[in-house]
């Protein structure tokens, strides 16, 4: 019997709709994320840029003491995967880091993801591997991962000092390629005193005041994230970056003109960030301002991706989600804050302004 090879469907079908290749790309997602985690945890594209010239697979292994046979395999899947470069001479291979490899993959680099992408393979990844069950159930899964409880949100998340120092880490290197641009998107310079609460590894204030050089910021943070930040992160040199310690569920907030919730409230119920945001509007000054910086979803939730990606990372690890701007409206709009507005930046992150009242402090571009 011949072959039969047409595969399109009795209806007509294109057969090249037959072939499902945007589904096993999506199968095989898991694979490229594991292979960047590798790569960076080996110290492969830190190898090749201390290196200052293209090296063989024979160099590169003995560099991150692995075998021969699996670096070939993984250098072939980063040359695949666009992250290095492969250099033929007299039939002898070598590799040298891309550009955005070497600016974003090794540990060095002003702009490194290095500790976002340790922290999304040490831990929510591993958080990953239970969503099946955070969607039936409906709640974060770091007992099941961990083994600690997450009735305390934050005490699963800092369940150890170096997993508090990974987490710092993390929203360090997010900020640094993404906070100009949430702290510019509306002038911000009317507001001098500046509250920047769950501020963590000072980051985001330190974006503030180069942006704004008459601010000054004071990071309101639990005294054990203090203390990192203080020892870690923030430096005598940041003259006008203080600290606060408390928690801002059940401790007072400091007075300010503007308070700074970046991606705070998408780890809370509805309840919560109401219960916070009514906090945030009685301690705030008369004209003040509270900034939220959160990944926003289109209103009629069709995307983008990633804000879809992180809402259903958020019931994997928090109590909360990913919303639209209009939600994020309702929830200031329920605390008192007015004339709501939102600006997006075309990257990760997005900003929404609520004022308390008309600005005495200027207009608010």
């Amino acid at each position: 019997m011949a072959e039969n090879r047409d595969t399109g469907s009795s209806e007509g079908t294109p057969a090249a709709d037959a072939y499902p290749r945007k589904i096993l790309e999506y199968m095989e997602g898991f694979l490229i994320s594991k292979t960047v985690f590798s790569s960076c945890e080996l110290g492969v594209f830190d190898v090749l840029l201390s290196a200052e010239r293209p090296l063989s697979a024979e160099e590169i292994s003995q560099a991150i003491g692995a075998s021969l046979d699996g670096t070939q395999r993984l250098l072939a899947a980063c040359t695949g995967l666009q992250l290095l470069n492969t250099h033929q001479d007299d039939g002898r291979v070598s590799y040298s880091n891309t550009e955005q490899a070497s600016v974003y993959l090794t540990r060095t680099s002003p702009s490194s993801l290095y500790q976002s992408i340790q922290y999304s393979s040490r831990t929510i990844y591993l958080c990953w591997h239970y969503l099946t069950d955070a969607v039936r159930e409906g709640r974060n899964q770091y007992e099941k991962a961990f083994g600690v409880s997450s009735k305390d949100l934050f005490q699963a998340l800092y369940r150890s000092d170096e997993e508090m120092v990974k987490f710092m880490q993390l929203m360090n290197s997010i900020w640094n390629i993404c906070g100009k641009d949430v702290v510019t998107a509306f002038d911000l310079s009317p507001f001098k005193v500046i509250c920047d609460l769950g501020g963590c590894s000072g980051a985001l204030a330190k974006q503030c005041t180069s942006a704004y050089p008459e601010c000054t910021v004071a990071i309101f943070d639990l005294p054990k994230v203090v203390r990192t930040s203080r020892e870690h992160f923030v430096t005598e040199a940041d003259q006008r970056i203080g600290f606060h310690e408390g928690d801002f569920f059940k401790d007072p907030l400091p007075e300010a003109d503007l308070y700074i919730l970046a991606r705070i409230l998408h780890d809370w119920t509805d309840e919560r960030c109401i219960e916070l945001l009514s906090k945030v509007y009685k301690a705030c000054k008369p004209g003040g301002a509270v900034l939220l910086v959160e990944a926003l979803l289109h209103e009629d939730g069709s995307g983008p991706l990633t804000a879809q990606l992180y809402s259903l990372n958020m019931l994997v690890q928090t109590e909360g989600r990913e919303r639209t701007a209009a939600q994020y409206g309702a929830l200031l709009a329920a605390a008192g804050f007015t004339d709501t507005r939102h600006r997006l930046t075309g990257k990760i992150y997005d900003a929404v302004l609520g004022l308390k009242e008309t600005s005495c402090c200027g207009n608010v571009a």
